[in-house]
């Protein structure tokens, strides 16, 4: 049983009673945290010496579509609609198996690389159970703690099929992946089901859908994209809420367009919220929901959606949380005709708090990663404070949520395991070659068989 030190600098804990320490240790025996505090007096196998460096847990990534890393920044001026039009209807078509594979290996090992430690992967281009096993096969492979999300493909209706927004979850391929290589919720690659939600099914498929998410004991997730107007299902999360169909359970996925009453129906019913704030507010949306969560006391999670528009930074996904939430209560405050805030109406530690102990909560494993509490898993990062632009740190806090970013990661401990080291992967450098020249090879072919042209600049 190996037992590692870590010597901190500072420590951000995002554990109430532990608080932010200087110059402290945390304990870990094989893969979880026994200890946190000051000069601990162990014994230990390794000692890590991070006294430059501000320590915290692992962020989490509570929405994220790893298959589409190979497509990244082909959308970043689409207008509305056209991602559906684009990949959707179009390039998701022309993956295979091997194609999830090389997305999500180099998605996840570019997650670790930037200080998330766990993500949500909503795999939702799936044809196949081969197409899903190799998706896993690559996150099992980089050592991305996971919560993968099986999902299905949205395909034009073909002219003698039903449309997409009719058809029940595939049961034989989540039973199998349930039954098989994830039937335990304790491992590092856990299942869930990422399926239409009402938006785009449906009642009948929602509650087929949800019943055996309950019936398999998993995590449902989905998305909450439209309009009143245009949902499959109007009005079908108030009802599911409002029927008890749904609980801590279920993830909703945006949910901009949701009104009061059905905002508050999905909370009070103690189901999740991840706004993805860079893409909503990229696209023709209405404000993305952190400031209405905080409003009902929720508290939300954040995640990067969908990389061929955005950056999959989780810094930058927190700031841009952070900043559209104060500019939202300022907005309103002086609307109101509300005196100047005397201290921002929106704190750093709130935002720190969405991609931590939120993303965990919503995915359900708060129990075990989220913050640096002993019991939990050493899902742990480390930034470097002498990097220009953290240099010199004054609030460990702030650092982190004002101004780091994923270049300042050093070190990445997942389940106890170093994943990255002194600013380096630990995953085989001449692999990773290989699979990026590989992930190039498929990218280019699934756009040239789209018959698909990047927009020139």
């Amino acid at each position: 049983m190996k037992q590692t030190t870590i010597k901190c600098g500072w420590l951000v804990s995002m554990d109430d009673r532990i608080g932010d320490l200087k110059d402290a240790e945390i304990l870990i025996r094989d893969s979880q945290i026994v200890a946190v505090g000051h000069d601990l007096g162990a014994t230990s196998d390794e000692v890590i010496d991070a006294g430059d460096m501000i320590v915290m847990p692992g962020l989490v990534n509570a929405h994220i579509h790893l298959w589409q890393c190979g497509l990244r920044g082909i959308g970043s001026e689409w207008a509305v609609g056209e991602y559906f039009v684009h990949i959707h209807g179009n390039l998701a078509t022309h993956y295979g198996p091997e194609d999830n594979y090389l997305g999500n290996l180099i998605g996840s090992l570019t997650q670790i690389d930037g200080g998330v430690t766990t993500a949500l992967d909503w795999c939702h281009n799936l044809k196949s159970l081969e197409q899903a096993e190799r998706s896993i096969d690559a996150l099992e492979e980089t050592g991305l703690r996971t919560v993968f999300a099986h999902g299905t493909t949205k395909p034009p209706t073909p002219p003698d099929g039903l449309p997409y927004s009719q058809i029940p979850h595939p049961r034989e391929r989540v039973e199998a992946l349930r039954k098989g290589r994830l039937a335990s919720d304790r491992g590092r690659v856990t299942l869930a089901m990422a399926i239409l939600g009402p938006h785009y099914s449906t009642w009948d498929v929602v509650v087929q859908d949800l019943a055996l998410a309950r019936e398999l004991n998993l995590l449902s997730t989905s998305h909450a994209t439209r309009r009143k107007q245009d949902c499959v299902t109007p009005n079908g999360y108030l009802r599911l809420a409002q029927e008890g169909l749904i609980g801590p359970e279920h993830n909703i996925v945006h949910a901009n367009f949701f009104e009061d009453d059905e905002l508050k129906a999905v909370v009070e019913a103690s189901a999740s919220v991840t706004p993805t704030v860079l893409v909503e507010l990229h696209s023709d949306s209405a404000d993305p929901l952190v400031p209405r969560l905080r409003a009902l006391g929720a508290l939300p999670s954040i995640g990067n959606d969908v990389e061929p528009i955005v950056s999959g930074d989780m810094f930058r996904e927190m700031q841009a949380a952070l900043l559209h939430a104060r500019q939202v209560a300022n907005r309103d405050n002086r609307r109101g005709g509300g005196a100047p805030f005397r201290i921002s109406p929106v704190r750093s530690r709130e935002a720190l708090q969405w991609a931590t102990i939120g993303g965990a909560r919503a995915l359900r494993l708060e129990n075990r990663v989220g913050s640096l509490t002993p019991g939990k898993k050493a899902d742990i990062i480390m930034l470097r404070s002498t990097d220009l632009n953290l240099f010199p740190v004054h609030n460990p806090l702030y650092s982190i949520v004002e101004q780091a970013n994923a270049g300042n990661v050093d070190t990445v401990m997942i389940d106890g395991v170093i994943r990255k080291r002194a600013g380096r992967l630990t995953f085989p450098v001449d692999v990773l070659r290989q699979r990026q020249s590989e992930l190039a090879a498929s990218a280019e072919r699934i756009m040239r068989a789209g018959d698909f042209t990047v927009l020139a600049a």
